[in-house]
């Protein structure tokens, strides 16, 4: 079996990412339009939890059993590798059956904890189906994950990327022929379809498993599956479990912060809303909208953004092992420098067409009130994006103490905020849901400010790149704004027609991303983010002379 270089397996590894994100963020169009707004809540409050009780049953285990394989497996120790995949994947099984039978046998106590006295919108009964519709997707993923961090850790990044593909393509199928069928054919209820919507988490969990166990099977030489040996390497299955654990904390503390943070984050908008005294549909519609749809169209920008910074982050663990901190510096300088230059415009541009966008996505019902959340929404992947790369500068130089406390510091930050937020816009007069952006905006920006102040002081970071980056973008960023509204304000929009919106959008995000470009060349933004030559390799690669003969 194929290994990938670093260069070819960041290359499918980032062609993966953004494939599953589209389809991901495409299917939501039909579905929306079959299950309506209520269907598309019940829906938001499944998977939001599902995905907190994914992150308790997997968080950074499989990762921690991908880096663990790597290790031994550059050491020649093939026995201690394969024990390690086996010890995990027990590991991972243990957790998944308590995770995964707490969500379905308390499912109607995390339902009355999501909606507590809200009244006139979905039943707890109806929140308690789905979510135990959805747990089943628990005892499937733990498996999947540490099979693909198996592959992972021989450098064979294909696998993991094209099942991660083929999941999501088994499941958006699920999703969206199944609640039609549910709906239009079989005429069922609406919690059952969208129970039989989010039931597509398991079936495409199996779709992926079958295909890394087909390949695994199938390549069981060469990764030493089938080999029985004759003697174990002297390391302990105790020291293997704590090796994985010591691994896994970070991505763990991490990754189970935020998900608790996005459910809690819900949650206070529902009970703000309501005692603001919003009808049940509308509140449903505002916390769902936050917390799951308009992050459906915002996840293209996350994408991106990782694309685009993922081939210079695992550098820094090189440059910094060599105690190059200049090389460093410049790397988190270049990776940040290439978040603003990106996913800016980008944040900016959806804001300014959010109508025409949640159109063509949600439809016309609550067109106001949904464009008017995904136009403040919208700006949270940037700081999303952000924090990831301090992030991953931290953990590449091994502070993970640091990486704790700047998290969880804007995790609390961002619970503290929500609330008083949300009641000061709505005294001031602005949608008092915008407070719940706000929130998570400041508490991104304060985690990004921690790490930056301790590199400078620690490691003596410097920030012109970054400081050069933001003067320049400013130009081009008004321009293309000035240009994008003044197309909003004499080109007449038919929101009646999905085609037209699309049309509409198409035309103005070409126009609007050329002005931008183009201004930015000529102020050298581009030549500073991107290198002086990336134009020129560029039409070197796609319009190179034919050779003559």
């Amino acid at each position: 079996m194929k290994k990938n270089s670093f260069i070819e397996g960041t290359i499918i590894a980032t062609l993966a990412i953004v494939i599953t994100k589209i389809i991901g963020m495409l299917y939501v169009i039909p579905f929306y339009a079959i299950v309506g707004v209520k269907g598309a809540a019940l829906y938001a409050y499944a998977y939001n939890i599902y995905g907190l009780f994914l992150e308790i049953s997997t968080a950074g285990l499989p990762n921690a059993v991908g880096k663990l394989v790597n290790e031994y497996n550059t050491l020649n120790m093939q026995e201690a590798k394969v024990r390690t995949f086996r010890l995990g994947r027990k590991i991972l099984a243990f957790i998944a059956i308590i995770a995964f039978v707490i969500m379905f046998v308390f499912a109607g106590t995390i339902a009355s904890l999501i909606l507590g006295d809200l009244s006139g919108g979905n039943t707890i009964e109806e929140v308690a189906f789905v979510i135990r519709a959805v747990s089943f997707a628990i005892l499937i993923f733990p498996f999947l994950s540490v099979s693909r961090g198996f592959f992972q850790g021989h450098n064979i990044i294909s696998v993991s990327s094209y099942s991660q593909v083929i999941e999501q393509l088994a499941r958006v199928l699920v999703i969206v022929l199944g609640s039609y069928i549910a709906l239009k054919w079989l005429k069922l209820d609406l919690t059952y379809a969208v129970g039989i919507a989010v039931f597509g988490a398991f079936i495409g969990g199996v779709c992926a498993f079958f295909y890394v166990h087909r390949k695994m099977v199938k390549n069981k030489a060469e990764l030493h599956l089938s080999d029985e040996f004759a003697k174990k390497d002297e390391v302990s299955d105790r020291e293997i479990i704590k090796k994985i654990i010591k691994y896994a904390i970070p991505t763990i503390v991490i990754s189970l912060a935020f998900s608790i943070y996005n459910n809690v984050d819900m949650i206070l908008v529902l009970r703000t809303m309501d005692s603001l005294g919003f009808n049940a549909l509308d509140v449903e519609f505002i916390a769902t909208g936050i917390s799951t749809w308009a992050s459906k169209i915002s996840i293209i920008i996350t994408s991106v953004g990782l694309g685009l910074s993922a081939s210079l982050i695992p550098h820094m663990v090189e440059s910094f092992t060599l105690k190059k901190y200049d090389d460093v510096n410049h790397k988190f300088n270049k990776a940040i420098s290439l978040i603003i230059f990106v996913s800016i415009p980008m944040c900016l541009g959806i804001s300014l067409l959010s109508t025409p966008i949640w159109r063509v996505f949600y439809g016309t019902n609550n067109l106001e009130l949904g464009a008017s959340i995904l136009s403040v929404c919208i700006f949270a992947p940037l700081f999303t994006n952000l924090y990831t790369v301090s992030n991953y500068t931290l953990q590449s130089m091994n502070r993970f103490k640091l990486v704790y406390i700047s998290a969880i510091t804007g995790i609390l930050v961002n619970t503290i905020l929500d609330v008083p937020l949300m009641l000061l816009l709505n005294v001031i007069g602005l949608p008092a849901y915008y407070g719940a952006t706000l929130a998570s905006i400041i508490g991104f920006s304060l985690t990004l400010i921690i790490a930056m102040v301790f590199l400078k002081k620690e490691y003596h970071f410097e920030y012109t790149e970054i400081l050069s980056a933001l003067k320049k973008v400013i130009l081009p960023l008004a321009v293309m704004t000035i240009v994008v509204m003044l197309m909003n304000t004499f080109i007449k929009i038919d929101y009646a027609s999905r085609f037209s919106a699309i049309i509409y959008i198409a035309i103005t995000s070409i126009i609007g991303a050329l002005t931008y470009f183009l201004i930015s060349y000529k102020m050298g933004l581009v030549s500073d983010v991107l290198g002086p030559d990336f134009l020129t390799k560029l039409k070197n690669r796609f319009l190179k002379p034919k050779e003559t003969k």
